[in-house]
């Protein structure tokens, strides 16, 4: 195994790449909404990050293309370890290219510390 010193660096490491923030469900599947034409998915998003407050909200095909949708929030504030629930509509007519919906941290640069952004996706039900 590895020297006390050596183990301990790699887990001090490896926590630290464990903060980033999470979206759930993780394979969403998109409903009918209340408006006729419009597909909709509940998530959630968490916030395991005290360096960050701020997630851009996006829907991308399967190339990583840009679908227009609807939300509440294209930019959400989410406080340190807080929860936000939010709703995302898609038009039908784009509900078939729709691959992923992602959450994007979104960084102030105050020129402290290195700047890392998360992007957490994830993949519709087909």
């Amino acid at each position: 195994m590895f020297p006390k010193a050596i183990s301990a660096t790699c887990l001090l490491f490896l926590s630290g790449q464990a903060f980033a923030h999470e979206m759930v469900p993780t394979y969403p599947k998109l409903k009918p909404s209340h408006v006729d034409g419009v597909s909709k998915v509940e998530m959630e998003l968490f916030n395991k990050r005290k360096d960050v407050e701020f997630y851009e909200i996006g829907v991308f095909t399967e190339d990583w293309q840009p679908i227009p949708f609807v939300s509440a929030y294209r930019m959400a504030h989410v406080r340190y370890l807080g929860h936000l629930k939010f709703d995302v509509y898609i038009r039908k007519a784009d509900a078939d290219r729709a691959t992923y919906v992602c959450s994007q941290s979104k960084l102030r640069g105050d020129g402290t510390g290195t700047l890392l952004a998360s992007r957490i996706c994830s993949k519709f039900q087909q």
